[in-house]
């Protein structure tokens, strides 16, 4: 299974004056937008970490979704949330030839966590052997960072705050996240359920 961000996010849509607020920057002056490019990757490995730890895509843009066979004929799993919308499930054989599947044989199932695609009949198309389907869809929350859920959004705020901050560390621990971001995309972390040893 592969998932590849096919349109990124516009640098229109990135917050950066909410982040220039978060560092506490003067404004006013002649070099303002000097800091533009450093704040925008931050923004970027921010929503990049936030999505990575929650499996969520913040803000809306699309995605294809390769996989070489079904789990469940009855429903995939998406793996991002949320999915607002399918505009295409192509089946490739093993030379590369590729089939449009109708879009009267499946459907979204719309979960906040957990989008299904399903079939409208049995099952799922059989994918051929050697080949794959691919899965172009739409997921995210909102097209506009105010649109987020306010803890997302100020949780990718604080990140990339805490990026800029410690942009010359490199005592930090891998995978380091500051307490009041791990709080404020707690909830939208998948549950993971079993048995431990």
């Amino acid at each position: 299974m592969m998932v590849i961000e096919e349109t990124q996010v516009p640098d229109a849509a990135l917050p950066i004056a909410a982040l220039r607020r978060q560092l506490r920057m003067g404004s006013g002056f002649a070099e303002d937008g000097l800091q533009d490019d450093v704040l925008h990757s931050f923004l970027r490995a921010a929503l990049a970490a936030i999505e990575a730890r929650t499996g969520k895509a913040l803000l809306s843009r699309g995605f294809l979704w390769t996989l070489h066979g079904w789990r469940d004929a009855q429903g995939a799993v998406f793996p991002l949330a949320p999915v607002s919308a399918v505009s295409q499930l192509t089946l490739v054989d093993r030379y590369g030839v590729a089939q449009d599947v109708g879009a009267e044989r499946y459907r979204l199932e719309i979960d906040a966590a957990a989008p299904i695609l399903r079939p409208q009949s049995a099952a799922l198309p059989d994918i051929p052997t050697g080949g794959s389907a691919e899965v172009r869809f739409t997921a995210g929350y909102a097209e506009n960072f105010d649109d987020l859920p306010a803890d997302l959004g100020q949780a990718v705020l604080l990140l990339a705050a805490h990026y800029y901050e410690y942009r010359d560390e490199t005592a930090l621990s891998q995978g380091c996240m500051p307490f009041g971001v791990t709080a404020l995309i707690a909830r939208y972390r998948p549950l993971r359920m079993g048995f431990s040893a």
